[in-house]
């Protein structure tokens, strides 16, 4: 009996070394046989309703695996502490109320990207001490659709400090508050600024997840991080209560593991907001019944696709030009009609009206958003950019603040600023919007994030999805299309995701601090 006992505690503790040593390795899978691992919305709410699951054990689950992978990754920057309390109420209601009453997303765990304002326990603070202790006035208008929705606030997601907007010398992904963010395939570059957004969901550290994109933001990081981004045209979802760079350029969209995913989660966000203007205008997009439906597996048939051939330059890389030949390949005999070898007309290459617009947009739209809010260390850009040099420690100063610099110089709207909008309306009209409608084309198909510029100047949407693996380094490919083209946009990402089915998880690996 001894001899047993004694074999029975060398097994435990062979055990406990495994999973110390893999800490990925700990358990994904619930008495139930029900694994959360790689879950989809669907899915959960399916182990919802068969009672393999409650919104509590959900919660558990993702804020061990934070507690586990989270100081290597970085890719979460608070959790929040009212997060169970809030899967609680989600169970309850669950049991309490009608069949069917409740949205897709209720009982959800979202994270939010710490540009995002929340109206609770949760700091606002775009990844930079300057706004730490700050209060907001109110949640954003995409997270009072989320509440509303019944999603669970799991805590806000790291990012490229400022969203990328304080220097061109910060490496993508970093912040001050939150470090530097790791991709979980690579540990290396997780690109930006929605970093901690694409980490967190590609890791499953979170079910589902909300980025913003300036110009990439949204699409590069989902390409990096091997998961599914839609940046949606320019006013379909709220930017009220996002800390802003751009009013022309800025958009929320989600970043998830699908495409049933995210068209969800865009489904649910998308809509007017009385205290964001240009979702009155966008609203006309919308369709009726929402973006579920378009979720077809057939959605590539009879789809016009252009390939603009010089975004398919790979320096020599034989192995992606075969793994692009043989997507667009794929894209034919799933029935869509591919116009190749098209060029567009880009009138800004080399120009700096993109540069010039951001910078006097950025420091406007962000002294308004600091005017706006109801307690703050900063009231001002100018008062940023000092925080910034009286606390380098806090700040890394090391990474200068070029961008804030330049921005702060600017002086309103002048004659050179009306130019750079003008460049860039005539840019897109005479290059993306003739390109589009002079070939009949329902969406362009590009690989990675390369076409983002010409989506973001436009305000047009794109969606990203999985696309392979170069030497373990994921890569996407992007769809665009015009204002208002996200039911098409979804088809065609829908349709190519389940022809091909590239994703998968991360490696599992021992991660070190």
């Amino acid at each position: 009996m001894e001899s047993t006992h004694a074999c029975y505690f060398l097994q435990f503790l062979c055990i406990i070394l495994v999973l110390v040593t893999f800490p990925s390795m700990l358990p994904t899978t619930l008495a139930s046989d029900f694994s959360i691992k790689e879950a989809t919305i669907q899915d959960l709410q399916l182990a919802f309703k068969r009672n393999q699951l409650t919104s509590r054990q959900l919660v558990e689950f993702y804020l061990n695996q934070i507690k586990i992978q989270n100081p290597v990754l970085k890719g979460v920057l608070e959790v929040n502490p009212d997060a169970l309390a809030h899967a609680d109420r989600a169970d309850h209601e669950r049991r309490t109320k009608a069949p069917g009453s409740l949205s897709g997303l209720h009982g959800i765990p979202i994270l939010v990207k710490d540009n995002t304002a929340t109206k609770d326990k949760l700091n606002t603070t775009a990844g930079s001490f300057a706004l730490l202790g700050s209060v907001v006035p109110r949640d954003a208008g995409v997270v009072t659709k989320l509440r509303e929705a019944g999603a669970i606030i799991l805590g806000k997601a790291t990012l490229s400090e400022w969203s990328h907007y304080r220097s061109n010398e910060a490496p993508n992904g970093w912040s001050a508050r939150g470090g530097q963010g790791k991709n979980p395939y690579t540990l290396d570059e997780p690109c930006g600024s929605s970093s901690g957004s694409a980490i967190s969901v590609a890791a499953n550290l979170v079910s589902v997840s909300l980025g913003t994109e300036t110009d990439g933001s949204i699409l590069c990081p989902s390409s990096f991080n091997s998961v599914v981004g839609i940046k949606p045209t320019v006013g379909l979802t709220s930017r009220a209560g996002v800390v802003p760079i751009s009013p022309r350029q800025d958009t929320v969209g989600p970043i998830c593991r699908t495409v049933s995913d995210a068209a969800y989660v865009l489904e649910t966000i998308a809509g007017i907001d009385t205290y964001d203007n240009a979702t009155i205008e966008a609203s006309k997009y919308i369709p009726k019944g929402g973006y579920a439906q378009f979720l077809k597996k057939d959605g590539l048939r009879g789809k016009r696709l252009g390939v603009v051939r010089q975004f398919y330059e790979f320096g020599g890389d034989t192995l992606l030009d075969e793994t692009f030949k043989l997507h667009l390949k794929t894209l034919r005999q799933r029935g869509a009609i591919l116009v190749d070898n098209l060029k567009i007309d880009n009138e800004l290459i080399g120009d700096q009206s993109e540069e010039i617009a951001l910078n006097f947009e950025f420091k406007l739209s962000l002294n308004a958003y600091l005017k706006d809010l109801v307690t703050s260390p900063v009231k001002s850009l100018a008062d940023v950019i000092a925080f910034n040099k009286k606390h380098p420690k806090l700040e890394k100063i090391e990474y200068g603040q070029d961008l804030m610099l330049q921005a702060e110089k600017t002086n309103g709207i002048g004659k050179s600023e009306k130019q750079a909008l003008l460049n860039m309306t005539r840019s897109s009209q005479n290059g993306f919007e003739k390109l589009m409608k002079r070939n009949k084309l329902d969406a362009v198909v590009t690989p990675f994030s390369s076409f983002s510029s010409i989506l973001a100047i436009g305000g047009y949407p794109g969606v990203n999805v999985p696309a392979g693996y170069e030497k373990g380094v994921p890569f996407g490919i992007c769809f665009g299309g015009l204002k208002g083209s996200e039911p098409k946009l979804i088809e065609i990402a829908y349709s190519f995701e389940q022809a091909t089915l590239i994703r998968k998880p991360p490696p599992l690996r021992k991660l070190e601090v």
